[in-house]
């Protein structure tokens, strides 16, 4: 795995800097365990995604989730999907909105 070799070692050697630069007290570094893990994609499928017109002037991408049942876990996967999506994609659009059906719903 690549990794960031010098911040990597400093930040394991001395966890409690970490926790300075982010205006905590460095005694919390030792509740954790500081790791470079990697993370492996799945295949995700996004319900809808309305692409702007070619030669748009603005360029917005709007992803929609529809919903028929509750999901508990509906928007961690949502903006996992639509933040792979414009990841991947990323000189293409100049804004973009992630649009869930149950919430128009009445």
């Amino acid at each position: 795995m690549r990794r960031d070799s010098i911040y990597y070692q400093i930040f394991k050697r001395f966890p409690g800097l970490f926790f300075e630069l982010i205006d905590h007290p460095p005694q919390e570094a030792q509740n954790y365990r500081f790791e470079s893990v990697e993370v492996k994609e799945t295949a995700f499928r996004i319900d809808g995604v309305f692409l702007p017109p070619v030669g748009a002037t603005s360029k917005i991408v709007f992803f929609v989730e529809v919903q028929f049942q509750k999901d508990e876990a509906l928007y961690h996967r949502f903006f996992t999907e639509s933040m792979m999506y414009l990841n991947r994609n990323r000189s293409e659009y100049d804004d973009w909105f992630c649009v869930n059906t149950a919430r128009l719903r009445k």
